[in-house]
């Protein structure tokens, strides 16, 4: 079974075709450009497809991250795979960013892991992950510092993702900074191959929207 994976929930802007029965990545195509999500995600699917000797016949499924990440990125991939699945009548299954970039850097094989990646406003996505790789505590966003402090508690030994490398949580990091579509495809893996309903296609923002509803106007008073 072939899927479609994307992610631009951080600044790479990330396509790729992977064959989920082996787990094996056909073609893939990634640019880290934090300003360029609408411009390279769509260019990135096709020439990976192109590379891969398919055609968008071929594909079972589409996956796609879901954030945690800013707004404006976040949503230039999820409406790309939305389209891509009702364009082609197929499910698009939905992963969590830092589950993927966990699966990258070998969670559950390495011990505890910390997945951060950089939420801007000297802030990060957070998330913490058990010897099993089970997902322990987050997805949340925080000032690193506060994160550091609770190091000790979560019990984790290293670090990926880049927001740690950004900011210093004083652990080893494991050298993955993004997701990749192996890793995106392996988080939807399981789900995939049994055909399940896809979970709901939801952003995961975490921050309350910057905008906000106007309050009443005030009342002037003409003397």
């Amino acid at each position: 079974m072939l899927v479609i994976a994307v992610d631009t929930a951080t600044p790479a802007v990330t396509a790729g075709v992977v064959d989920v029965e082996e787990m094996l990545v056909l073609a893939q195509c990634v640019t880290v450009d934090a300003k360029a999500h609408g411009e390279l995600l769509t260019p990135h699917v096709l020439t990976a497809l192109a590379e891969a000797g398919r055609t968008f016949a071929d594909v079972d499924a589409i996956v796609s991250g879901i954030g945690p990440g800013p707004f404006t990125g976040l949503r230039a991939g999820m409406a790309t795979a939305a389209a891509l699945g009702q364009a082609l009548g197929k499910p698009v299954y939905p992963v969590c960013t830092l589950d993927a970039i966990a699966a990258d850097a070998g969670v559950g094989s390495g011990g505890p892991l910390l997945v951060a990646s950089d939420a801007r406003r000297k802030e990060i996505y957070w998330a913490a992950y058990d010897a099993d790789g089970r997902r322990v505590a987050g997805a949340a966003v925080d000032r690193p510092a506060a994160v550091a402090e609770r190091i000790p508690a979560l019990a984790v030994e290293r670090v990926a993702g880049n927001g740690a490398t950004l900011y210093d949580l004083g652990l080893p990091h494991t050298g993955q900074e993004y997701p990749t579509p192996l890793g995106l495809a392996g988080v939807a893996r399981a789900d995939v191959l049994a055909g399940a309903r896809p979970r709901p296609f939801v952003p995961m923002y975490l921050r309350r929207p910057d905008a906000t509803e106007p309050g009443a106007r005030k009342r002037v008073t003409v003397r």
